[in-house]
């Protein structure tokens, strides 16, 4: 099942939302009091699927283009957690060119940051930009999963069970401010209304992971092109390494990290500019489609 977060009539992120659920270039459109995705993902899969089943005979049908797309998720329990180097290409095609930080070879074990929830905007919205804040925007495509049951020190090979959809996202990131903070990630990953998500959850019961592709296009140039089966750490053991003693809940997300292609590998390095079009896809998944736009962000509010 593939669940949106929607507003009707043209209204943007600043209306009322509804819950929906994507069928081809329909949307079936639940009650105005249905549950959000937020409070089904807490439900846990199974129950979440059988409150929507029990919902759809009062649904509206509208077709999907008459709707504006909302970032599915709103509710966050902590900083959105993220996997970085997770595809050995692109460990290797950065090595050298990360001012000195990070390890010279592929790391053992997952290597894990965080970024602030405040970074999350829709799949079709403007990604904000401001040249006075950083020098280097960069994009990373990713596959992310929202989790669906609380655990802890999970296995690998019940680990999956636990999640309770995937989606889309664009890791948007500043890497001159990933360096110039003591080495450490979330300041370069956490600036405000950058990062899209979407378009949809999809739920796990559908997701074939081993067929999932990634790829972005930048103003129609394709950047990125991988298949998730590259994944240095696959989502099971991503799991299993990331809640040993730490309980993961509903409601955590996951970004899985990005393969090669990045901007800052380049030669030269290419980084986003005002105006570019930015469209990051997972095949199985959907597709997100944000324009970057320039933005105030260092002017105080």
């Amino acid at each position: 099942m593939r669940l949106a977060r929607i507003a009707l009539g043209g209204s943007g992120s600043t209306g009322a939302s509804r819950t929906a659920v994507v069928e081809g270039e329909q949307l079936l459109v639940l009650p105005a009091d249905a549950p959000t995705i937020d409070d089904l993902v807490r439900l846990g899969l199974a129950a979440a699927l059988a409150a929507v089943e029990e919902l759809l005979p009062a649904a509206e049908t509208v077709a999907l283009a008459d709707a504006v797309l909302l970032a599915p998720l709103a509710r966050f329990n902590r900083d959105i957690l993220c996997t970085g180097w997770n595809y050995t290409d692109h460990f290797y095609e950065s090595l050298g060119k990360r001012a000195g930080q990070g390890p010279d070879e592929m790391p053992e074990h997952p290597t894990f940051f965080t970024k602030g929830p405040g970074v999350v905007i829709g799949p079709g919205d403007p990604i904000a930009f401001d040249a006075a804040l950083s020098a280097k925007w960069d994009y990373e495509a990713e596959v992310a999963l929202v989790i669906g049951t609380r655990g802890r020190s999970l296995r690998a090979e019940t680990a999956a069970d636990h999640v309770f959809g995937y989606f889309v996202a664009n890791d948007v990131s500043q890497r001159d401010l990933q360096r110039q903070h003591g080495g450490q990630w979330l300041k370069g990953k956490s600036v405000d209304g950058t990062m899209p998500i979407g378009p949809w959850i999809t739920t796990a019961d559908e997701v074939d992971l081993d067929a999932l592709h990634l790829s972005l296009t930048i103003n129609g140039e394709l950047r990125q092109n991988s298949s998730a089966t590259a994944m240095a750490f696959p989502v099971p053991v991503l799991l299993e390494e990331l809640s040993r003693g730490m309980t993961l809940e509903a409601g955590d997300v996951l970004l899985t990290g990005t393969p090669s292609g990045i901007g800052s590998a380049r030669e030269p390095a290419v980084f986003l500019a005002d105006g570019d079009e930015i469209v990051t896809r997972v095949d199985g998944l959907g597709e997100l489609r944000n324009r970057v736009t320039a933005t105030d962000l260092t002017s105080p509010a």
